[in-house]
């Protein structure tokens, strides 16, 4: 199973960015997505996750300014970020718990995208 990233890139203050994380592999479902960050000498944190049921969990700093989403036929998430800010920089990274099937068995595992980076400039 992969996860790639893509969408990342250089925005001014209060502009905006969508960011896209597609999954291919063996996938028999994908319960949980979701999108995190680490800025520079920071951990790596929560920003929003979303179900396969379209439930979806922010980030207190990402509330109001980003939305969560995902296509299960195309088993692709997507994050909008709007309003953004220079704290917002980061490495933006995909996360996925995915039932897989491998030799015609079935097998739970969490797995994460490459990241994308962000940079927004004040």
């Amino acid at each position: 199973v992969q996860l790639v990233e893509s969408g990342g890139g250089l925005v001014q203050a209060g502009g905006s960015l969508r960011l896209s994380c597609a999954a291919s592999g063996s996938i028999v479902s994908i319960h949980v997505m979701g999108w995190y960050r680490q800025a520079p000498g920071k951990q790596r944190e929560l920003v929003a996750l979303i179900t396969s049921a379209g439930s979806t969990n922010y980030a207190d700093s990402a509330k109001g300014r980003s939305t969560i989403s995902r296509d299960n036929a195309k088993n692709t998430v997507y994050l909008q970020m709007n309003s953004l800010k220079p704290e917002d920089t980061a490495v933006y990274y995909c996360n996925a718990a995915v039932v897989a099937r491998d030799s015609g068995r079935f097998y739970v595992d969490d797995y994460w995208g490459q990241g994308t980076q962000v940079t927004v400039s004040s």
